[in-house]
């Protein structure tokens, strides 16, 4: 305990008041303990042989008894304690005694041994004697680099010591096969691992004189599936076993014979028994039968060492033959009588928990047959039923019996290895299944079988239900495993090792029948064991000459439980030759309990007296511990030697009795949750119950948890008391929350339980199991009326644990008042103890809501009843006094009004509706007016009223239903929290809430599901639709209807796929622009109305159907293409731009083909019909009537690419022969005006490029809130702007994901409107440049959103097959009708702005003499005319320009090329041969160049130097985008070119033509602009007009002429 602590408690008390130690031999009633005094608290007492050792407060170490070692005293025998001052730098924290040899553990893990030494029993080579505490290292070789071991305790024997490690590993020196190591060498010096135990998790170990105990937490059972057994041969990978498989039996023959050689050498040949016989119920569990080579007999002379030459503790094999006949004969006896078979079809019984040594032939046989041929034998045990399996293996027992026993002990010998790495764990097991598996006994057959086949054949009785579930996670830390199991080793000789027989196990093995009691500690005698569980019982076995085992019962080689009836045991000590019990008496005061050797007062008795002495039949009571003042109240208890210790405590301000009182409380509720279940529940199950069997099941479960969890803090508290006694460790405060909320869910359990009438129904199969009178039950439920009914017994049976929630509190606030008021500890345990008792006191009100359920159900209408009940449903109030009517009921109508929990029902004569309370809204209604009191009352389909009788029955109601609707929203249901835990209550519900609902009535909706938000009574927000159909909505809602983004899935039986809409709904309906998938494959993208494609949009017809891939984008009109728009057909490689109606071709269109030919004219009937014009791509012109698709029919001119040209009517498919009828015309040279003519204007027949597109322009104004283009508010229209980037922000704030960073900037920026008053100045022209160029930039902004569309519909229409040069001036002319009608919606937004090519406003003069040189402008700066290319050519241009530059190529190719093969040829001359070529004046010649920053003189091979700065400039033009870009790239070349000249000239000089054009054109030749002709033609296009006349256009001139020149350029 803490110092500051004990400062607390002990201020007015004397020091010396914890940690008194007494001992006493014997247990005669004059026999009185003796104090030992000592200055400080003793924390622990190590008793051995002669001598003990004591750990005291502060970590010190003091010795007392004979101390023969002690070289330096004068006597051996130490009266008084002597300090182990070598110890005293040192902080110990756990100490031990053996027989002559002490240990002890420091703080930091490391180890100290002395006493005798002689069998390695103190860790230190070469010393016989060890006087002083020397440190041990123990060291693990096995990593690298080798680690010191951390020690958490030690334990010590007669010659042997074991160490449990920080890693929970067991270590172990000294001599003897108690050691439990795979070596025959003794004394082992050094500690080495336990390899037997490792990778298991050890909780405690115990030494007897020569055998050691070790209790150990099962393993967790396996996720993973098991790995088959191993049935090949080690070394030849042959089987080991065949196995032939007859129609009715298996047999199984084990003639293997390993060609390799002998697996096991001969001289290594362990006795057969080792570890086996006593082992029937070893399985290799994890499915492995490995043999241990190196596993070999103990040559110790002592009891271990095996006799004869043929290291059998049996001289012949005929001895061997006789014990086990006389063995099994004897188990077969014993147990037929005890416990009578269930298995009809087997005689024999053989009872898995108290197996005698028959580990004779049968089980061996079994182990080995069973475990070698594992898996393969399931596949056989699944086709027979299981009782034929049995049945068949006993009669194979039997008639093997005889056979097997000469291969037993070859067989045994290489099964004995290792027992597998995982014992099998009986804590999860399913009980049933483990008692079956009790039964048969034949854990080696059946630890094989599959886990499947064993549920199959336990299915027909009662279901097995999981009593001890796996642990409860969160609190693992803090709380003790029950899932324990108990290994023993060393010399049996005295049965000392549990297994049922008197044989040596040189290896640990697990107790089998101690699996599944929940041992929690084990202790030592010389000669005895004993191990103490969960349930405060104790079992004992081994040496019982003086009754030290505390029973009468044989064998004393297996396990029994303590003869002390009734009696809670908590600590137990073992010595030489009795056993000490520390239990709970009648009274807070812990009670002692000694059976064994009486001991004499008089020393000098001689060996042989002392075996005669008296002993105890059974434990009894020591009369001195009934004496508090004396004694004081025992914590913990030792024995060792003849020698009896108790550590006690005086009570301090009740606290000590407090705790003892809280400990002894917890162990007894555990020992009556364990009576109920194994008294009641499980003979209850066995009957197999019918009726609410799940619910049983459940509260089963539930109750198991509990259960468990009651266990693991009796053993957390009683470990408490031997321990630090710091209230701050205890778990019941640490985790409050993981109690209270098992004990929630167990009462949930019961009350659904009992609201079923399940106490009802277990009437009868109580009477059945437990007679007329039932008194087992009536003794469990400790019920003090008289006369109650059965049903309300058992009620109170299972409601008793509420009781023990108060107990908590009681004796939390008990412990709280040893405190200080304002301290923390108070604090703490005054909240716990609050929290218990309104969890109590919450759980009786919940008990009392489910018993008036159950009352209401018993005066209900039957049928009704079986409809309306459910386990978890709870009354809360009904209308049966008529407080409550229907308004406008019929005059005989009966309206009967329930609230549940979780619903409203309306009952009438013989129909009912259940509204769900969580879709449920009430309101009152105003009772000024009319006089009523009356609820409004809404539900998704129906609203009604409802009338009360009065004021005070109106106001219940709306309190009743706005509470449970409240528990029944916050999911509470019955579980509610007790309001303490601070949830607190609303006055009334939400109107806006999430639930869950399926519709009945609503046509569009019946039976469909909704989930999600609501608003008085409406679905609204965001929710999922389910139809039963499997049709799904997923989306937003407004008023009940479909509002707002939603994603919509539709399945195709036909087509085993679904159609997939994801887009904007408006009023149930999609509108708005989403993405349809058909389950055809085809994909829609665009605009809805009314559930219809209409508006823009594009369909995709993919590769999954079967008809041909295809792409339209364009106009709909009602789900049909009406309007422009253009048709990808990929398969016949045609592409159609052109007007539609009804989905068909109709009006003017352009057709253009993969192959070249262009049609330009009009459709009709989905087909080429009427004047048309065709164009193949050599130039063949055909302008005439068509009929159908390529096909001539009616007067045309066919034109030559050579200008020939007939006259006439034709007809035939284009491509095929045509048949004609005409004139045949030549024309010749000088017949110009017929050429004239004849000159094709190419677009008339085409829509006009105005015409296109225009869904996509009103989709924007309709946007900007216009009905259409032009008519609507300016103001509007920027709200709306607003609204939709706000929406799109705030989607950018849910999914991040969706914008870049750079995005969410551009939207920031765009929130603020560029804002003017008055004429737009050019600052002002600027700013609103700037704020289109961002709008357009981002697809959330209307005008965004538009250029993305005009994008995407001009790449699809003009790229792929639509590159055909014929469309240039097409292309061209779209282009500028966009620019028109994007700044009809610029001019809408600001309306300030001048039309097309009007000026801006002069900004206000600033006083000064600026106005010359605004004079001297010779031609308006573009920046002062508005325009639109300047304006918005620069944000659209750049995103057009590879398919419009592409035309361009294409049209002017072969002008391109001839130039190009000039350029590359004048190229070849050097810079000055080039311009004397082309006629540059001398004295623009230069005459030195900088190349590389050096100035160099120009050579005649001088070449690419001169005008270099000039011709990078020029190269820039094929970089930028817009006209204006190129324009100024080209300016700036004249500036460079000018900039040079005058460096050369060093004067002023104004250039003429004459002068400028040559070397413009050698500028020209050396940039080496590859579609130079291209990109005039584009600038040429679509210059703005105002720079036509200016500066721009006169360099534009001379740059066009220069190409023209190149072109026609002749070398001479």
């Amino acid at each position: 305990m803490s110092s500051d602590k004990k400062k607390k408690i002990q201020k007015k008390t004397p020091r010396q008041e914890t940690g008194l130690l007494h001992t006493w031999r014997g247990y005669s009633y004059s026999t009185t303990p003796e104090r030992v005094l000592l200055s400080r608290p003793v924390l622990q007492a190590a008793v051995g042989a002669r001598h003990g050792v004591l750990l005291v407060e502060g970590g010190q170490v003091y010795s007392f008894g004979e101390l023969p070692w002690k070289q330096n005293q004068t006597s051996s025998v130490a009266t008084e304690p002597v300090l182990e001052a070598v110890l005293s730098e040192q902080r110990i924290v756990f100490v031990a005694a053996g027989s002559v040899h002490s240990g002890v553990v420091t703080e930091d893990g490391g180890m100290h041994m002395w006493g005798e030494n002689t069998h390695g029993q103190c860790g230190l080579s070469g010393l016989s004697v060890i006087p002083n505490p020397t440190p041990v290292g123990v060291l693990d070789s096995e990593a690298t680099p080798p680690q010191t071991v951390k020690i958490l305790k030690v334990a010590c024997g007669d010659q042997h010591t074991l160490a449990l490690s920080a890693k929970h590993e067991v270590w172990a020196w000294g001599s003897g096969c108690q050691l439990g190591l795979n070596t025959s060498t003794f004394p082992v010096w050094k500690p080495q691992k336990v390899e037997h135990l490792a990778g298991r998790h050890v909780l405690q170990v115990a030494c007897g004189a020569a055998h050691s105990l070790a209790l150990v937490r099962c393993l967790p059972p396996p996720q993973e599936p098991r790995n088959p057994p191993q049935d090949k041969c080690g070394q030849c990978h042959q089987m080991l076993y065949t196995m032939t498989d007859k129609e009715d039996h298996v047999i199984i023959s084990d003639g293997h014979h390993c060609p390799v050689g002998v697996e096991l050498d001969s001289d290594e040949t362990t006795s057969a028994f080792e570890g086996n016989s006593a082992e029937p119920e070893a399985p290799p569990t994890n499915g492995e039968a490995y043999v241990e080579a190196s596993e070999t007999s103990t040559p110790e002379p002592d009891s271990c060492r095996a006799t004869g030459g043929k290291s059998s503790p049996y001289p012949d094999e005929q001895a061997v033959k006789a014990y086990l006949k006389r063995l099994s004969d004897h188990a077969l006896a014993e147990h037929t009588t005890k416990t009578p078979s269930t298995l009809h079809s087997a005689q024999v019984s053989l009872r898995h928990n108290s197996v005698t040594p028959m580990g004779s032939a049968l089980n061996n046989l079994v182990v080995s047959c069973a475990s070698a041929v594992g898996e393969r034998v399931v596949s056989t045990y699944e086709a027979l039923s299981l009782r034929k399996v049995i049945g068949y293996w006993v009669s194979v027992f039997s008639s093997f019996y005889t056979v097997c026993l000469h291969v037993l002990e070859e067989r045994l010998r290489q099964e004995e290895p290792m027992q597998g790495k995982k014992s099998s764990s009986l804590g999860d097991i399913r009980e049933e299944e483990a008692e079956l598996s009790r039964r048969l006994s034949l854990p080696g057959l059946l630890s094989q079988v599959s886990p499947r086949l064993l549920r199959r054949t336990s299915r027909h009785r009662a279901r097995a239900i999981p009593l001890a579930p796996g642990g409860i996670p969160e609190a693992d830390a803090h709380l003790p495993s029950l899932q324990t199991e108990v290994w023993s080793w060393g010399c049996g000789q005295e049965g000392q090792l549990g297994h049922g027989d008197l044989l040596p196990r040189p290896q640990p093995v697990c107790v089998k029948s101690l699996n599944g009691k929940e041992v929690l500690r084990v202790a030592a005698g010389a000669h005895h064991s004993l191990a103490l569980t969960a349930q405060s019982q104790v079992f004992s076995w081994g040496c019982n000459t003086s009754g030290q085992l505390g029973h009468m019962e044989s064998p004393t080689t297996l396990p029994h439980l303590t003869k002390v009836y009734g009696i809670r045991v908590w600590d137990i000590g073992a010595g030489q030759q009795h056993t000490l019990l520390l239990a709970d008496g009648d009274c807070i005061q812990p009670i002692l309990y000694y059976s064994g050797q009486q001991v004499k007062e008089v020393m000098e008795q001689t060996e042989e007296e002392e075996q005669t002495g008296e002993y105890t039949q059974q434990p009894v009571l020591l009369p001195f511990c009934m004496n508090v003042s004396k004694l004081g109240y025992v914590s913990s208890v030792g024995a060792g030697g003849q020698t009896c210790a108790a550590l006690t405590d005086r009570n301090v301000m009740g606290f000590i009795a407090s705790l003892h009182e809280l400990a002894a409380a917890e162990r007894k509720f555990y020992c009556k949750l364990s009576n109920i279940n194994s008294l009641l529940l499980q003979p209850l199950l066995k009957l197999g119950m019918t009726v609410c069997v799940w619910l049983l099941q459940n509260l089963i479960g539930r109750l198991g948890r509990l259960s468990q969890l009651t266990g693991q803090n009796s053993a957390s508290l009683t470990s408490f008391l031997r321990r630090s006694r710091d209230i701050r460790g205890l778990v019941i405060l640490d985790d409050a929350h993981l109690f209270l909320d098992t004990y929630s869910e167990y009462c949930s359990a019961v009350g659904d339980l009992l609201v079923m009438g399940g106490f009802q129904a277990l009437v009868k199969p109580c009477h059945d199991v437990f007679g007329k009178g039932a008194e087992v039950v009536q003794k469990l439920s400790e019920c003090s009326e008289e006369g109650l009914p059965l049903a309300d017994v058992l009620a109170h049976l299972f409601y008793l644990p509420i009781k023990h929630l108060h107990e908590y509190g009681r004796l939390l606030l008990k412990l709280a008042t040893c405190y200080e008021v304002s301290s923390v500890d108070y604090q703490k345990l005054q909240d716990a103890c609050s929290k218990y008792e309104s969890m109590a006191l919450h759980l009786k009100r919940r008990r009392k809501e489910a018993e008036y359920t159950l009352h209401f159900w018993k005066s209900f209408p039957g049928k009704m009843t079986d409809s309306l009940r459910k386990p978890s449903r709870r009354l809360i109030c009904e209308s049966s006094n008529k407080a409550l009517t229907l308004q406008n009921a019929g005059r005989f109508s009966v309206n009967w009004f329930i609230l549940f929990n979780d619903a409203l029902v309306h009952a009438q004569f013989s129909t009912h509706h259940v509204f769900p309370l969580a879709t449920l809204w009430v309101e009152p209604i105003s009772e000024e007016n009319t006089g009523i009191f009356g609820l409004k009352v809404t539900s998704p389909e129906e609203s009604f009223t409802l009338l009360a009788s009065c004021p005070a029955e109106k106001a219940k109601w709306l309190r009743s239903i706005n509470q449970a609707v409240e528990q029944a929203l916050s999911g509470l249901g019955h579980d509610g929290i007790p309001p303490s835990t601070g949830v607190a209550q609303r006055a009334d519900p939400p109107i806006s809430r999430t639930a869950s609902y399926t519709f009945y009535k609503d046509s569009r909706l019946k039976e469909a599901m909704y989930e999600g938000r609501w608003v008085s009574g409406k679905p609204n927000g965001w929710g999922v639709v389910k139809w039963p159909d499997e049709r799904m909505y997923t989306g937003t809602f407004k008023n009940g209807l479909e509002d707002g983004f939603g994603d919509y899935v539709v399945p195709n039986k036909n087509l085993n796929s679904c159609d997939h809409y994801q887009g904007q709904w408006k009023d149930g309906k999609m509108h708005g622009f989403g993405t349809f998938r058909y389950a055809s494959g085809e994909i829609y993208e665009g605009s809805f109305q009314d559930n219809m494609r209409h508006g823009h949009g594009m369909l995709r017809s993919g590769k999954l159907n079967s008809t041909s891939p295809s792409v339209f984008i364009g106009q709909w009109q009602y789900d049909k293409k009406s309007g422009y728009g253009v048709f990808d057909d990929i398969t016949r490689g045609e592409k159609y731009m052109g007007m539609w109606l009804d989905d068909q071709r109709q009006g003017n269109a352009v057709v253009v083909t993969q192959f070249g030919l262009y049609y330009e004219g009009a459709f009709s009937n989905n087909k080429m019909m009427g004047n048309g014009v065709l164009l193949s791509e050599d130039d063949t012109t055909f302008e005439g009537e068509f009929s159908e698709d390529w096909t001539l029919n009616g007067k045309g001119v066919l034109t030559m690419p050579n200008g020939d040209y007939i006259e006439g009517s034709f007809s035939g498919v284009w491509g095929t022969g045509l048949k004609m009828s005409g004139s045949y015309y030549k024309p010749s040279l000088y017949d110009s005006d017929k050429e004239k003519d004849h000159a094709l204007k190419l677009g008339r027949l085409a829509v006009h490029s105005e015409e296109k597109w225009k869904a996509v322009f009103l989709e924007c104004w309709n946007r900007l809130g216009c009905d259409s283009p032009g008519q609507g508010q300016t103001t509007t229209a920027w709200d709306n702007i607003a609204v939709a980037l706000t929406a799109n922000r705030r989607q950018q704030r849910d999914s991040p994901e969706l914008l870049s960073r750079s995005h969410h900037k551009t939207l920031e920026s765009l929130e603020f409107i560029p804002q003017h008053v008055g004429p737009v100045t050019l600052e002002v022209y600027h700013t609103i440049r700037r704020y289109l160029v961002k709008a357009c930039d981002t697809p959330l902004h209307p005008l965004g959103r538009l250029v993305e569309t005009l994008v995407s519909v001009y790449r699809m229409t003009y790229v792929g097959v639509g590159a055909n040069r014929r469309l240039l001036p097409q292309a061209v002319n779209e282009i500028k009708s966009y620019l028109s009608r994007i700044f009809q919606l610029v001019r809408f937004l600001f309306p300030d702005l001048p039309e097309e090519g009007g000026s801006l406003a002069d900004p206000p003069k600033a006083k000064g003499g600026s106005d010359p040189a605004g004079k001297q402008l010779e031609s308006p700066k573009p920046g002062c005319v508005v325009s639109s290319s300047a304006l918005l050519l620069p944000v659209l241009l750049p995103r057009l320009y590879p398919p419009l530059f592409t035309l361009y190529a294409l049209e002017k190719e072969k002008e391109d090329d001839v130039y190009w093969e000039c350029v590359l040829r004048l190229n070849k001359q050097p810079d000055l041969a080039l311009l004397a070529f082309l006629g540059v004046q001398q004295k623009f010649w230069p005459v030195t160049v900088t190349v590389h920053g050096e100035k160099q003189q120009v050579l005649s091979s001088t070449k690419d130097a001169c005008f270099a700065s000039a011709v990078e400039t020029l190269q820039q033009i094929s970089t930028t985008f817009t006209p204006s870009d190129k324009l100024q790239v080209i300016q700036l070349t004249f500036e460079e070119i000018t900039q040079e000249v005058l460096a050369l000239l060093k004067q002023d000089f104004l250039w003429s033509m004459d002068d400028l054009f040559p070397v413009f054109l050698f500028v020209v030749l050396r940039a080496r602009i590859r579609n130079l002709g291209s990109e005039v033609s584009l600038i040429e296009d679509l210059m703005d007009p105002c720079v036509q006349h200016g500066e721009h256009g006169i360099m534009f001139t001379t740059l066009k002429a220069c190409y023209y020149q190149i072109q026609h350029e002749k070398i001479t």
